[in-house]
């Protein structure tokens, strides 16, 4: 069985390729009109982000600089550790710029906060979030999401550059991970 389809067998469909696709030009439409003008920086989260990074800057009609910044706080597990690894920093500084952090999911709130507060340090003129999905059931900060894709139960997601152990990425549609053994 090729890779693609056990994959598709372990991971019970949750939003389509063309419903992420509807929803990030939407996104990307409410973004552009939002900051019409200034330097605009999209920051990417890595590694979940970088698909739905790239989607976003397709769909935001202006110019703008993408920059990645890689954050580790799940440590190979399920749920975050609440202990923040910068793993890759920023290659340009974000000072006076309009900076739109591209998160994939935010439930905690541990890490965006986090990564909110060493933001601030570099003095852009402004900070929003733009997240994917938000599991509003997991919070433990409240994170304020200016641009938000999906909410989602408490249930572990992978595909569209979310993964569990490094696998599932590649998935274009975001989907629950079946535990081992089935459900």
């Amino acid at each position: 069985m090729p890779t693609s389809e056990r994959q598709r067998g372990e991971v019970r469909e949750l939003f389509s390729a063309a419903r992420i696709a509807e929803r990030v030009r939407e996104l990307g439409r409410e973004i552009g009109e939002s900051h019409p003008t200034g330097e605009l920086v999209l920051l990417s989260v890595l590694k979940g982000s970088f698909i739905f990074a790239a989607d976003l800057a397709r769909a935001i009609d202006r110019p703008l600089r993408v920059d990645f910044l890689g954050l580790s706080s799940y440590g190979g597990q399920t749920e975050s550790t609440g202990v923040v690894q910068i793993t890759s920093d920023l290659t340009k500084p974000i000072e006076g710029a309009h900076v739109v952090v591209v998160e994939d999911i935010i439930d905690t709130g541990l890490t965006m906060a986090y990564l909110l507060e060493n933001l601030a340090t570099r003095k852009p003129a402004s900070v929003q979030v733009c997240a994917m999905l938000e599991k509003p059931s997991r919070a433990r900060r409240q994170i304020r999401i200016d641009y938000k894709g999906f909410v989602i139960p408490d249930e572990f997601v992978v595909g569209y550059g979310l993964d569990y152990g490094e696998r599932y990425r590649n998935l274009p549609f975001i989907g629950v991970l079946t535990p081992p053994g089935g459900a």
